[in-house]
This record gives C-alpha cells, sequence and structure tokens, in this order.
C-alpha cells in the first residue's frame, strides 16, 4: 500500500462508525467471445485480486445527511389485438410452421371483426401502417381516432425494462487542527484527484491510448469491523469531485497558507447493478444488504 490517511487525526476505537475508502488499480473485465452465453466476467470479479492489495486506504468521517437509494426501471408498455396476433404468426413462421402462422393470423383477424365497425375499425389501421412504412408522419391511432372517434384497445401493463446503476454523493467538511492534520488533508485531497484522473499509455504508441483511472471501494466500518447495520457497497469509480477552499464563504488561512475550512464533495457510481443473488452474499449480521 503506498500510503494511509486518516481524518480527523484521532485513534480510532471499537465504538467508532467511519468511511473506509480503498483506492483499487482497475481491471477491465474481459470479452470471452468463446463464450456461448452472454454472461461475461463483470468489473467487481476482475477487481478480486486488487481490492485485497489497495493502492491507497483513505478513513473519513460518516457524512451527515446518511442514505442510499436503490432503483430499478419500469415503464408502461402496450400491445393490440392485430399486433399480437401479428407476433403469434411471426413466432410460428420462425419456427417453420408458415402455414399454421396464415390461418393463426386469419382466425385472430375473424376474431377481431366480430363488431359491425370491426372492419372500418382494422381498414384503416392498415392503411395507417401502410402510409407510416412509406415515411408519411401518420399513425394508425391517429387515423382510427379521425375517421371513427375509437382506438383499438391495448393490453396496458407496467413492465420490467433493466438494472439502473446506483449513485452515492458525500460532503465532508475538513477543518484541521494542526500541521500533521493539515499535511494528511491535502494529502487526501491529491489522492483523489489524482486517483480520479485517466492515466496516459507510455510505451509504444504513447498518447494513442488513454488507461481507465482507479476505482474506489466504499466500507462503512465500526472499530475494524464492517458496520453491521449501514448498507454494502460494490466497487465504484468516482465520477465528480468538488473542493471548496473557503467553505466558511470566507477565505482564511494558517500561517502555512493551509485553509482553515474546505468542503470534499464526492460522487461514486457503482461499477455493476444489484442483483437479487446478491443479497445471498451477505449476512445479516453484516447490515441491509446492498
Amino acid at each position: 500500500m503506498k500510503g494511509s490517511y486518516r481524518y480527523p487525526q484521532k485513534r480510532i476505537d471499537k465504538k467508532d462508525d467511519y468511511l473506509e475508502i480503498l483506492v483499487v488499480k482497475y481491471k477491465a473485465p474481459g470479452l470471452d467471445l468463446n463464450k456461448t452465453d452472454i454472461l461475461q466476467r463483470t468489473s467487481t470479479e476482475a477487481l478480486g485480486e486488487n481490492l485485497k492489495n489497495p493502492e491507497y486506504q483513505i478513513l473519513l468521517p460518516i457524512p451527515q445527511g446518511l442514505s442510499d437509494t436503490n432503483m430499478v426501471k419500469w415503464g408502461q408498455d402496450e400491445i393490440n389485438p392485430l399486433e399480437a396476433a401479428g407476433v403469434a404468426a411471426g413466432t410460428k413462421a420462425m419456427q417453420g410452421d408458415p402455414a399454421g402462422a396464415l390461418t393463426n393470423l386469419n382466425g385472430a383477424i375473424k376474431s377481431v371483426l366480430t363488431s359491425g365497425n370491426a372492419q372500418n375499425l382494422v381498414t384503416s389501421y392498415m392503411a395507417a401502417k401502410a402510409v407510416g412504412s412509406l415515411g408519411g408522419n401518420v399513425t394508425a391511432e391517429g387515423i382510427l381516432a379521425r375517421s371513427t372517434g375509437q382506438v383499438l384497445n391495448s393490453n396496458m401493463e407496467l413492465l420490467f425494462q433493466g438494472v439502473q446503476l446506483r449513485s452515492f454523493n458525500f460532503t465532508f467538511n475538513l477543518a484541521p487542527r494542526f500541521d500533521k492534520e493539515a499535511t494528511v488533508v491535502k494529502q487526501i485531497i491529491r489522492t483523489f484527484k489524482q486517483s480520479m484522473a485517466a492515466k496516459t499509455s507510455g510505451g509504444t504508441g504513447a498518447g494513442l491510448f488513454i488507461s481507465s483511472p482507479e476505482v474506489f471501494q466504499l466500507t462503512y466500518k465500526s472499530g475494524n469491523k464492517k458496520h453491521p447495520f449501514l448498507p454494502s457497497f460494490k466497487p465504484c469509480a468516482l465520477v465528480n469531485m468538488g473542493v471548496d477552499y473557503a467553505a466558511s464563504n470566507v477565505y482564511a488561512t494558517y500561517e502555512d497558507a493551509t485553509p482553515v475550512h474546505m468542503r470534499l464533495s464526492l460522487s461514486f457510481q457503482e461499477l455493476n447493478p444489484i442483483y437479487f443473488e446478491d443479497y445471498n452474499k451477505i449476512p445479516l449480521t453484516d447490515g441491509v444488504g446492498y
């Protein structure tokens, strides 16, 4: 480890809660083109060994306004009877049964054409689809509404659309009280700034590529153990950092030019999303999970 920094400079005992941030050398997950499925190794898995040998360790007090947010993406979706019939016919055709596909499609359309005005509705719908396929700015729903005052009764559902990566924002007030603490604060700020910066590649082709910055493993701790209640993190990227060197709205420094009050703002984003199975790896004694 290249360095370990702690603010404030005081002895940590068994009852002290704090945030441990490990700076870890990034390792790309890789892409195995020989795999027959789409499941590839994640960044979290690739970082396994590097997490055991961090570049730096930074210990900071638990920030105020402590919270977390978990998100997944759901969205409104709908399908009308004619579209459902088309999907069924397409599935039959792809399964090598074009005759069955045509039979299913004809049967579905006949079942739709049971009301007195249904044939006109379907005709208008198909005409609008044909015009739309030729580049016209016409929708089937618009034609139906204009011509008949009706629209197809679609099956509407709120459907799962995917996962989202979590983000975390932290703010720390830094007010060094003596020389050593001022030096540590300077080292902490510099370490964050340098670790989040991209690297220019050396050797042959220098300047042609840039390498990924370091990544960060965050852990809430109590004494020298993981906090028994607060949430866990997957490895994160530091995507935004800000330092206010006059956090009290007044620029003031000590004799060595160290600002008397600074505010450090950090924004992290996890490298991989959280899945149901991830919670099985964390016992209840280690907190609420992710």
